[in-house]
């Protein structure tokens, strides 16, 4: 059957993201008395600080491999764009998450700043498109839920509530401004390199995954991706904007559980014919999908 493109989800409803001024981000800060911002209803939207706190992580959730949303007549349909193969990294000193949005107007820099480090050979980039920003008027087309609540479940283990657009998480511990050049490099430069091996490899039919020894227990996670998917987006903060996306997650599929002691994961290697898979990423995380930890292993692995 083909890979189940879920993720580690939330039921989080984009209404209840403000927009904070001088920011492209929706961050969890506190007021003077220690009140969380969240505790008020966005006008218009009925959906108030009750609704906001009985929303929680939970599980999986179903995601789709092609937007099914009604756009204007500029709607946009992710495509391939023409772009040299994505290459394999199989030992990387660092793995970085952008969680970007296409309804934000500060991430397209922080998009093509992801596309150099993209090309490293030591390091594996992925974009994770966000949707709380979709009521700005542009539904996000690469959007997914689950990465919406594990921006915020990292943003929450950190300690420092901060969730925004663009924002880059690294090995799954320390974060900066995703079109911070300067901010992102000190933060790769200075950040735990993952240290578990991890392989891949695609045998009749089938994608083989071997985790070796290490230190730690966690889940070992499989994202499909996308190299390249060209968006042109027809309203909001970027209309007219065509955008090139890279090592875009498609979905995510828990292979199984990690102790610290070899192990080996298989999956069905088949993919939807709508859905422009071209590589496959695996990450072995200590924590859980509504608590990820440090990323302690990875790899990044083209497909025919």
């Amino acid at each position: 059957m083909p890979f189940p493109f879920s993720g580690p989800a939330g039921l989080l409803a984009r209404a209840a993201f403000p927009r904070l001024a001088g920011l492209r981000a929706y961050l969890v800060e506190r007021d003077s008395a220690g009140r969380n911002i969240l505790e008020r209803t966005i006008p218009g939207l009925d959906i108030g600080s009750a609704a906001i706190r009985g929303l929680a992580l939970v599980g999986l959730i179903a995601a789709t491999t092609a937007p099914a949303r009604a756009q204007d007549a500029a709607a946009a349909t992710a495509t391939p764009a023409a772009a040299a193969p994505i290459h394999a990294v199989t030992k990387p000193r660092a793995v970085v998450e952008l969680f970007t949005s296409q309804g934000c107007s500060a991430c397209p820099p922080a998009d093509k700043l992801l596309a150099e480090i993209a090309d490293r050979p030591d390091v594996i980039a992925l974009t994770l498109a966000v949707d709380y920003w979709d009521y700005l008027g542009w539904k996000d087309t690469l959007a997914k839920h689950g990465h919406t609540s594990r921006q915020k479940a990292y943003a929450k283990l950190r300690g420092d509530s901060k969730m925004f657009t663009p924002q880059a998480v690294v090995n799954g511990t320390a974060m900066a401004v995703g079109n911070d050049r300067s901010a992102l490099e000190q933060t790769l430069a200075t950040s735990r390199a993952p240290d578990v091996p991890v392989t891949l490899s695609v045998r009749d039919g089938k994608l083989h995954v071997a985790v070796g020894p290490g230190s730690g227990a966690g889940e070992v996670w499989l994202c499909p991706v996308a190299s390249k998917a060209k968006v042109d987006i027809g309203r909001g903060e970027n209309e007219g904007t065509e955008i090139t996306y890279h090592n875009v997650v498609r979905g995510w599929v828990k292979l199984g559980d990690w102790t610290g002691a070899p192990a080996s994961f298989e999956a069905p290697l088949r993919r939807p014919n709508d859905v422009d898979i071209d590589a496959l990423a695996v990450l072995v995380q200590s924590g859980s999908s509504a608590a990820p930890g440090p990323i302690l292993g990875a790899a990044l692995q083209p497909i025919p």
